[in-house]
């Protein structure tokens, strides 16, 4: 399979088209989402990226007065779904790969495990707390940093891997993809520190950057201003989700710590229906595509989040 960063190259400064998907919930169909991707394979997207979901923690109440945790992991079927991307649509996919909920070792089977289905691509994230909890706390033998997580993988590529002391192994050959948030992860204590951390993990290999999702490009343009400022190089991927309910007005900034425009406020407060608010962020969408493709940016990737018609739409008047 072809490394994103080839993708890029191979693009000739014309902007790709990509996806992020998430696995459905345990139990459903996985033609749903196929089917959901299907339409979009009118774009040719080169790649198609995959989350991962680590465990959550459910309390119930015992007729004792005990409290029983249950642990589960509602949306499984990463590697299964990228196998099934690869195969029925000849995409690379790019799953992602958590520090949080996993150990190290749990970590080096699921990347052999993308190795051997010719997984070439991962994106290499930190990853939320587990549900309930608001702090995240790493996995006994495990990772608290994304930046730890970029070495493990940078070191199998180099066929270093964990408790062998054979020299013989082949390396993995993975393209490695990081986070990163144009308006500043929350947990940073300032701007520096983010782009402290930031640097770290492209020090330790990572390959290109997917920004958070954000809805003013001077977010964006003034991120990569300071990434190439602090000798930061690589590819920077921007992130966009066309807003498409009045009620993502105060979700989306409290899920993923941004700050919505005036003017988009404005313009979805003014709807009557939510039909319109999706017409209004698919206009805004489209906006902040063009402006993007002026600036020659590599990549336009789409935050799906189980839709997929107002891509469509976004995707038409810029592909």
């Amino acid at each position: 399979m072809t490394k994103i960063t080839d993708h890029i190259k191979a693009a000739n400064g014309k902007p790709i088209f990509s996806i992020e998907v998430i696995p459905p919930i345990k139990g459903d169909n996985l033609k749903s989402l196929l089917d959901n991707i299907e339409p979009l394979m009118e774009f040719k997207p080169p790649f198609i990226d995959v989350t991962y979901h680590r465990e959550e923690y459910i309390e119930r109440p015992m007729p004792d007065g005990t409290i029983h945790k249950i642990v589960t992991r509602k949306r499984p079927g990463t590697v299964g779904i990228c196998s099934a991307i690869m195969h029925r649509f000849g995409v690379d996919p790019v799953p992602h790969v958590l520090c949080g909920g996993f150990s190290r070792d749990e970590t080096e089977d699921f990347l052999i495990d993308l190795h051997y289905l010719g997984i070439d691509n991962a994106l290499v994230l930190r990853g939320d707390p587990a549900k309930p909890f608001n702090t995240f706390k790493a996995k006994e033998n495990g990772y608290a940093y994304a930046s730890d997580l970029v070495e493990q993988v940078a070191n199998m590529n180099q066929g270093i891997y964990l408790h062998e002391e054979e020299t013989s192994l082949a390396p993995s050959n993975f393209c490695i993809g990081v986070a990163a948030y144009p308006e500043k992860h929350f947990e940073a204590e300032n701007h520096d520190v983010d782009f402290d951390f930031l640097k770290l993990k492209v020090d330790k290999g990572a390959d290109y950057i997917v920004t958070q999702m954000f809805f003013d490009n001077r977010k964006y343009f003034d991120f990569v201003d300071r990434c190439r400022q602090h000798g930061i190089t690589i590819p920077i991927i921007p992130g966009l989700k066309p807003i498409s309910t009045r009620r993502q007005l105060q979700i989306l900034p409290k899920l993923f710590h941004l700050e919505m425009p005036a003017d988009l406020v404005q313009a979805v407060e003014a709807c009557e229906n939510d039909q319109q608010v999706r017409q209004v962020g698919v206009e805004w969408c489209i906006q902040q595509c063009r402006e993007l493709t002026a600036a020659q940016t590599p990549v336009l990737h789409f935050y799906t989040m189980g839709k997929a018609d107002n891509i469509m739409k976004v995707a038409r008047e810029i592909f």
